[in-house]
């Protein structure tokens, strides 16, 4: 197991997951995937209509936690999705960040406004009340004006909106490439290492390696 990052006297890191019902189970997966890889202690809660997505677009019929960290499941914790007294609802419970992702237009509205009819809404309530980071990986287009209110409600209340929107300055090949780079992105916004290639001055620097390699090779 890769070792991370501690919280505090060497307590492994941390982080909550929410899963709600927006396209784009395969951020979840690849985010909770690598979150596992380095050794972070992931607490997953999953919304039924979450469940539905991972079903229809991952192909995870049953939410085990071995099907979503890719077979490193003793870093997971499990939380039934409408257990709203589960230990990540309390904000006695310690924890270095949360992501809702994907993060549906109707989390994102309940969010905002203070409710919670279940765990990954009463969790991100906890996680914004608590001034711990709260990443909302948004993923639903167009927008209207509801949701850049509640964009900006959140956004003042201390999360940060992530939307879903992979960058292609790095010439994606595939649609993994894509799904890395958002994934990548939440990990930075949380604070957590990875060594997916990402970034734009390491893509220069690999870029100017190359043409001075091809222009020394053609003298």
């Amino acid at each position: 197991m890769t070792s991370s990052q501690p919280i505090d006297n060497g307590v492994a890191r941390r982080i909550v997951v929410g899963v709600t019902g927006a396209s784009g189970a395969a951020y979840a997966v690849r985010v909770i995937e690598l979150l596992a890889e380095r050794g972070v202690e992931v607490h997953v809660a999953c919304s039924n209509l979450g469940k539905r997505l991972l079903a229809e677009e991952a192909g995870i019929a049953r939410i085990d936690a071995d099907a979503l960290s890719g077979g490193r499941g003793d870093r997971l914790v499990m939380h039934p999705g409408n257990d709203v007294g589960a230990a990540c609802a309390s904000g006695s419970f310690r924890h270095d960040g949360m992501v809702v992702v994907p993060a549906s237009s109707n989390t994102l509205a309940k969010i905002a406004h203070g409710i919670s009819d279940n765990l990954v809404q009463r969790a991100a309530q906890v996680t914004l009340k608590e001034r711990r980071p709260l990443v909302i990986a948004h993923r639903e287009s167009p927008i209207g004006l509801t949701e850049i209110e509640a964009m900006r409600k959140v956004t003042e209340a201390g999360a940060i909106v992530a939307p879903l929107s992979p960058g292609l300055y790095l010439q994606p090949e595939s649609v993994s490439d894509l799904v890395d780079f958002m994934a990548g992105r939440i990990l930075d916004l949380l604070g957590v290492d990875h060594q997916l290639p990402i970034r734009w001055d390491e893509h220069l620097a690999a870029a100017r390696g190359k043409s001075d390699r091809d222009d020394s090779s053609s003298r």
